[in-house]
């Protein structure tokens, strides 16, 4: 009987994390000038802290940023966001990140996720793309301490690097994940 009711409360907690961090957020959507603002912020502070990143951004053919991704789980889990891709300095589209995941986590963090992409191909990629599934289309290389002490501007040859950035509170577990990226209208 106790198991029965663990397995309800860890249901009930799962929708309800996944209501909140996918539902509509009509206030975020609706304020373009508030993304744009963020993204360039949120890139402004990653190239001060990471400049394997800054040397990416001046050969990208656009960035990707989402200034502020909030995950949470409990078993189940979802994470949310919305960001700005930004090309030549400019914001030139708004766009939203969803991923449900399902494994051992727990816990709730934010952080912000930049996407450099480096070819033509990527940029028309995501230009075309009515949802972008991560996973499907362009080849991603996540920059972790290792890849950045060895990536220059010559070793990059991939279409699209991403970066995990701006981390804040605890998210602890393994799971499968999905994420998709969708343009945004605000």
């Amino acid at each position: 009987m106790k198991r029965l009711k663990r397995i309800i409360v860890t249901l009930i907690l799962a929708i309800v994390a996944t209501a909140i961090l996918t539902g509509p957020r009509p206030a975020l959507a609706a304020d373009a000038a508030a993304i744009s603002r963020d993204a360039h912020a949120a890139l402004a502070k990653l190239y001060e802290t990471t400049p394997v990143a800054k040397m990416l951004g001046e050969k990208a053919k656009a960035v990707l940023v989402f200034p502020s991704i909030l995950k949470a789980g409990l078993i189940y889990g979802a994470q949310a966001g919305n960001g700005a891709l930004i090309a030549n300095g400019k914001t030139v589209a708004y766009y939203n990140i969803t991923a449900g995941s399902y494994g051992l986590q727990a816990g709730v963090q934010e952080f912000g996720y930049a996407m450099f992409l480096m070819t033509d191909s990527a940029r028309a990629y995501i230009d075309k793309s009515k949802g972008w599934e991560v996973g499907v289309g362009p080849s991603i290389v996540v920059v972790d301490a290792g890849v950045a002490k060895s990536l220059t501007t010559t070793t990059a040859k991939d279409d699209v690097y991403a970066f995990i950035f701006s981390q804040k509170g605890l998210m602890a577990g393994l799971g499968i994940q999905g994420s998709k990226i969708t343009r945004l209208n605000p």
